[in-house]
Parts: C-alpha cells; structure tokens; sequence
C-alpha cells in the first residue's frame, strides 16, 4: 500500500509540472524583449569618432588651419610663387555610406584672399578665381584617409590668377584634367593638400608652366547641425 501511495503522488508532481526547458506563455511574456534598434555608422560623423551621421545635403565648410597659407608654387619643392593668408571652402554631401566606404560631396564654393607673390617682375595679386565648379569630391576611409577633388560636370579643375606686373596686368590659368589629391586627418579635423599640380593652361611666360598647390583646411565643421560640430572620418 505505501508503495502505491507514492507512485500515485509522483505521477501526480510529474503531471502537474510544466515540461523541462518550457516556460508558461505569461512568463514568456514577460520576459519578452523588444528588438534592439541601431544606426550603423557612416564614413562622415560629427562631435565625435562614432558620434552621430552627417546627413546628405548638409554643408560642410572650413577656412585654412590656424598659422597656415594656401599656396600656389612654381615648383613641389620650392617658396617661389603666391602665398594667400586667407582661403575657405564649402561643400554638400551628397553621399555618406556605411563605413567602411566612400563619402562624396559636391564642392560649391573656394576662395583665396590676402594673397602676394614673390615671382620676378609680379607686384600685386588681383585675384584668384577657381572656375568649373561644383567639383565633385570624395573621402574614403581607407588607410591614409585618401580624398580627391573634382573634376565637375562643368569641366576640369581650373584656377585662374590675375596678376599686377611692372608691364600690366596678366592672367594665368591653371587646369588639373584628372582633378587634385588629398588627405583628411582627425587630429584638427584638417583636409590637407601637398604639392598638387595645375598645369598652365593658358597664358603669358610670367605665369610658370604648373602651379603647385598646397593648402591645409580644418577644422571641417558641419555647419548645418546647430553649433556646427567638426566632422571626422570613420
């Protein structure tokens, strides 16, 4: 008789006790989770590295670093040519991938001020012009953080210098068929570009025969998002 009393009352535990490994439907209600819901990020990001997407159709801007020039020499290597103080640059994005990739933007504006020369027979600059644009630019996250400037649908990278000379007054124009090569940098947020050649397109001997253009740029700021944080590259 105990013997049967407790098989009766095992089989009863047994049938009363949800089998293992389930759980009851409240209880998997409860522990119910909402899918997690993430932005991947994107090759441009402002404030921070990771921080929050630059969004399409903002403008990006920047006038030179602090302590530099924007230069236009008549060789790689040499202090021969024109030095401006004064240089800033506006740009759209047009695309801003998943890092790892390639962002683009369209260049809108770039101006030089305050500019002088030391060419022989050169007394004044009057004016430096970039022509063609908008440029098309992309920035690339790949090592080095690669960037390359232009060319547009409206034409080729081209600038055009007016000059003062002892003679009159002479205009050199200076054309990058296959556009300019740079680099971005997230110490300062920079866009740097060394020694990058423009051969002369038209004018008289006075002009040299490639203008070699180095400028730095930062910080890059995005000036569409409220307090216009630096941008970085991812």
């Amino acid at each position: 008789m105990r013997i049967r009393r407790t098989l009766a009352a095992v089989a009863l535990v047994a049938a009363a006790a949800p089998a293992a490994g389930t759980i009851a439907p409240a209880q998997a209600a409860d522990h119910a989770t909402a899918p997690a819901t993430t932005t991947a990020v994107a090759v441009l990001t402002h404030t921070s590295p990771g921080g929050p997407n630059v969004s399409v159709g903002d403008v990006l801007a920047a006038d030179l670093a602090a302590g530099t020039t924007a230069n236009f020499s008549s060789s790689a290597t040499g202090t021969t040519g024109i030095k401006c103080a004064t240089s800033a640059f506006s740009a759209t994005v047009l695309t801003n991938p998943t890092a790892q990739g390639v962002a683009t933007e369209s260049l809108n504006t770039q101006t030089f001020g305050s500019c002088t020369s030391n060419v022989i027979g050169v007394t004044g600059v009057q004016s430096i012009t970039v022509n063609n644009l908008a440029y098309v630019n992309s920035v690339s996250d790949a090592a080095g953080y690669p960037v390359s400037l232009g060319p547009g649908t409206a034409g080729p990278v081209q600038t055009t210098v007016v000059l003062r000379t002892i003679l009159g007054t002479i205009t050199c124009v200076y054309r990058a068929t296959g556009g300019l090569a740079g680099t971005t940098n997230n110490t300062g947020q920079t866009i740097g570009f060394g020694a990058q050649p423009l051969p002369k397109s038209s004018g008289p001997s006075t002009c040299f025969p490639v203008g070699y253009f180095t400028a730095t740029y930062g910080p890059v700021r995005d000036v569409s998002v409220a307090g216009s944080p630096v941008v970085l590259v991812n």
